[in-house]
C-alpha cells in the first residue's frame, strides 16, 4: 500500500476526522438518508460530498434553500445525529491515516480540526481510541468560521502553539483543502490512500 508523504517542514499535523481518520461517511449519508425521507426533502450522495466538512446547520440551510423549505436546522439535525449514533459501533478507523497517528505520537504535535459537533467528534474518537493520542480537538462548535474559512485549522495550530506555514493537514474534502491552503497550511488529501 502507497505511503503518505511528510513534507519537510511539518513541525505538527492536523487531522480532518470524517473521512479522514475515521470512516464514517457512509453512517453520515444513512442517517441524512432517513432524516431527509422523514422530513420529505431530496438527498444526494453527490449533494452530501459536496457539503464534506460543512456542519450540518449550514447543510439543512442549503437543503432548505435548494427544496424551498423551512425546515428547523436543530430538529433535523438533532434527529440525524440519534440516527447516527445508533449506528457510531460500526465506525471504523481509515489504518492508511491512523498509522501516522501511532507511529507520530509523542515525536510532533497533533490535533484534529473537523466541522463536526464537539460531542459526536469526541465520541466517534473514543470509540476509534484515538483520544489517546490525541488531545486537541477543534469542532464546528469551537470556531465562527468553518471550513472552507481557515479558522478551524489556525486555531489547532495556535492550540498547538506551531505556525501554520510549519503544520500538514490531512482532508479527504475540497472544503477542507481550501481552509488549509486559507490558512497557509500544506495540505495532503487522503483519498487515494484509501
Amino acid at each position: 500500500m502507497k505511503k503518505i508523504d511528510i513534507f519537510p517542514s511539518t513541525k505538527a499535523f492536523i487531522f480532518d476526522l470524517d473521512g479522514t481518520l475515521a470512516d464514517t461517511m457512509p453512517l453520515h449519508y444513512e442517517a441524512w438518508v432517513k432524516t431527509a425521507k422523514i422530513m420529505n426533502l431530496e438527498f444526494s450522495v453527490d449533494f452530501l460530498k459536496s457539503c464534506a466538512g460543512m456542519p450540518s446547520s449550514k447543510i439543512i440551510d442549503l437543503l432548505n434553500e435548494k427544496n424551498n423549505r423551512t425546515i428547523d436546522p436543530q430538529k433535523f439535525s438533532d434527529m440525524k445525529e440519534e440516527f447516527f449514533a445508533k449506528e457510531m459501533h460500526k465506525i471504523k478507523e481509515i489504518t492508511a491515516v491512523t498509522d501516522l497517528v501511532y507511529k507520530y505520537h509523542g515525536k510532533i504535535p497533533m490535533a484534529v480540526g473537523t466541522g463536526g459537533k464537539r460531542n459526536i467528534a469526541s465520541e466517534t474518537m473514543q470509540l476509534l481510541g484515538l483520544d489517546k493520542y490525541i488531545s486537541i480537538l477543534v469542532s464546528a462548535d469551537d470556531v465562527e468560521n468553518h471550513k472552507p474559512e481557515p479558522d478551524t485549522f489556525l486555531k489547532c495550530a495556535e492550540l498547538m502553539g506551531i505556525s501554520p506555514e510549519n503544520c500538514q493537514v490531512f482532508e479527504d474534502a475540497s472544503l477542507g483543502f481550501r481552509a488549509a491552503e486559507a490558512a497557509g497550511m500544506r495540505v495532503t488529501d487522503v483519498t487515494p490512500f484509501y
